[in-house]
């Protein structure tokens, strides 16, 4: 059977979070979004109904769980539900945005671990498999009994980086919690990296007490999986621009943007905001916001679940074209 007739075979829904792009992944496959109603009852309650038959598909749910969150994974939990109930083969989430997932651990007594709350209910609803972005810690992938493919924006970040040209690139954490991905991104640039030692005293708020490494001079490129209140960002810049930083670039993959995040990235000495669309901006957009589109991964993503093909070679392919241009 050749692969245009197994085609035939996939189907893409889009939930109400991010349509445009699942309508992008479905132009990159050559493929109509399948049909569905969403709609709301008098009290509040979430109704779907799938338009079309999916029997024996495979199907792909394209649905961030992001603001407002309850609302978007409610949606996503009663699509898996339906679906398994039309007897599709396999029902795979594509939730480019992973909500919750601040929530992984207990750092105070009495506390939920969330993000292993909803990896539960995800698979109870009948998900099989999920695909994401830049999980917050990577071991979230250990709070579900499926397979997770856990992707990185970074190629694509670093690959439109090296095609501005920029020089004398040091690469910044803003917290120790993220070393290890600055440090990877520095190398795939080639550069050195620096650390903002911040304390939160309470979530949603930041402050920076020191600046391990050195940035006098040099082009900043803080990275980081989330921008939301932007509070750790604007602050970490500033005091960047106090040690001497030139120009300072923000690689984030997911743009939460909530509350004061505009106000404070137009205010602050940023000069661009590189994000993906994991999370549809709609109206939340600055000048200094560059989009890079996660589609064609996606998509690339998708066609190699669907075929059973290994998704390690994509990133192999990726990683060595970052290596021919630097």
């Amino acid at each position: 059977m050749d692969k245009e007739h197994v085609m035939e075979h996939i189907k893409l829904i889009s939930g109400s979070a991010n349509k445009p792009l699942a309508e992008e992944i479905a132009k990159c496959l050559g493929v109509s979004l399948t049909p569905i109603v969403v709609k709301k009852f008098a009290d509040g309650e979430t109704y779907v109904r799938i338009n079309e038959s999916v029997r024996g598909c495979n199907v792909f749910v394209i649905q961030s769980t992001s603001n407002p969150a309850n609302e978007n994974l409610m949606e996503l939990l009663i699509l898996a539900d339906a679906l398994k109930r039309a007897s599709a083969n396999d029902v795979i989430g594509v939730v480019p945005y992973f909500g919750y997932a601040r929530q992984e651990k207990k750092v105070v007594p009495r506390e939920p671990i969330t993000a292993k709350l909803v990896a539960n209910l995800l698979t109870t609803a009948g998900i099989k498999r999920m695909i994401t972005f830049d999980l917050h810690v990577i071991q979230i992938q250990g709070f579900f009994d499926i397979p997770v493919d856990n992707l990185e924006a970074m190629p694509l970040f670093v690959d439109y980086l090296i095609d501005r040209n920029i020089k004398d690139i040091v690469v910044v954490s803003p917290d120790a919690g993220g070393a290890a991905r600055a440090r990877e991104f520095s190398k795939l640039l080639n550069t050195g990296m620096a650390m903002i030692d911040k304390r939160r005293p309470s979530q949603n708020e930041a402050q920076v007490m020191n600046i391990i490494g050195d940035v006098e001079g040099k082009n900043v490129v803080m990275v980081d999986d989330m921008v939301d209140t932007a509070g750790t960002i604007a602050l970490g810049a500033e005091e960047l621009k106090r040690r001497g930083a030139r120009d300072i670039y923000v690689c984030a993959t997911h743009a939460v943007l909530s509350g004061p995040s505009i106000e404070r990235l137009e205010k602050s000495p940023i000069k661009e905001i590189i994000v993906s669309n994991s999370i549809d901006l709609g109206e939340k957009k600055v000048g200094k916001i560059k989009v890079i589109s996660l589609a064609p991964i996606l998509a690339e993503t998708i066609k190699r679940v669907h075929f059973g093909e290994p998704m390690g070679l994509l990133f192999d392919k990726l990683f060595k074209q970052l290596s021919t241009k630097r």
